[in-house]
């Protein structure tokens, strides 16, 4: 039989002579038997528009949404972002405050922009705003400070106590817990406290203790006793003598069997510790003890 038998065959093709030639072949029967097989399948319908529609959906689901933004809006956004920058660091920059302090048995001196002179006793703090100054001369003081202010526009010095105001003079401040006094050495000054104003000429002071103002003599010399390394007192609660015993000497104090409220008057070197403890024990009638860094005050027979 010939090779291409099989395709005529297939597409009707074969003479009778060629047809009966292959029906005597021994392949015939199976190539039958496909062909009647084949007959009775039928492929899937396939709807082409269908399939096409279908395709689109799915790439119009998939494709990443763009949003087109208004090209001046988005400029405005920026701008307004930058704006608030601009204006929130301006507010920063000129609030910024400059700050001074010391620790225990440490003092520090202070120029301001129009050349006043801040003199910092031990343990205190200044605050100022160096932006501002030539608007506002303003001070914040936690602690006690010398101050020799230049003339110019006002100079204020705020605590917690109250506010001190001058237009150009010498003065010293302490503020502390429970104590607050203002001295006025050249010029003049006001003390505002409680809503209250008071004017101190040169050589007098304004005190309060506990919230109570306290009656005091005239001051001595041109600044106060600490610049000079000593440690002055009229009348004061032994507490607060006690209290800058430890501020100059970085030292523990602690007591037994003293009333700490009795009123003392003296002075101590705050450069020798142990004359200092005995210019406090001798006027006070009491005795001490030194371990390392702390001193113990007690009354005549507590340790017997």
């Amino acid at each position: 039989m010939q090779e291409n038998y099989l395709a005529k065959w297939l597409s009707d093709e074969l003479s009778e002579e060629e047809l009966r030639e292959f029906k005597s072949s021994e392949a015939y029967a199976s190539y039958q038997k496909l062909k009647e097989a084949s007959s009775r399948l039928a492929a899937p319908q396939f709807d082409a528009d269908q399939a096409l529609q279908r395709l689109k959906d799915e790439h119009i689901d998939n494709a990443p949404k763009v949003i087109t933004l208004n090209p001046f809006k988005k400029f405005l956004r920026v701008a307004a972002v930058i704006a608030v920058l601009i204006a929130g660091s301006y507010f920063y920059i000129n609030t910024l405050d400059e700050k001074v302090s010391t620790e225990f048995a440490e003092r520090s001196e202070v120029v301001l922009p129009d050349d006043s002179e801040i003199f910092l006793n031990a343990d205190s703090q200044i605050s100022y705003s160096k932006k501002n100054w030539d608007n506002k001369r303003n001070v914040d003081l936690k602690g006690e400070a010398f101050f020799k202010v230049a003339k110019g526009k006002k100079f204020t010095v705020s605590t917690d106590h109250g506010t001190v105001a001058v237009l150009g003079t010498q003065f010293n401040v302490e503020n502390r817990k429970g104590f607050f006094e203002v001295t006025c050495y050249e010029g003049l000054v006001s003390v505002t406290h409680n809503n209250k104003e008071s004017k101190l000429p040169a050589g007098t002071s304004f005190l309060v203790i506990n919230g109570n103002i306290v009656s005091t003599g005239a001051t001595d010399g041109s600044s106060p006793s600490w610049m000079n390394n000593e440690s002055s007192f009229e009348s004061i609660p032994l507490k607060y003598v006690f209290a800058e015993l430890e501020r100059q000497f970085n030292i523990k104090v602690t007591t037994e069997n003293i009333d700490t409220n009795l009123l003392f008057t003296g002075s101590f070197n705050n450069t020798d510790l142990n004359m200092a403890l005995k210019s406090i024990s001798t006027p006070s009638k009491t005795h001490f003890t030194i371990d390392g860094d702390n001193v113990l005050f007690y009354a005549g027979n507590t340790l017997q």
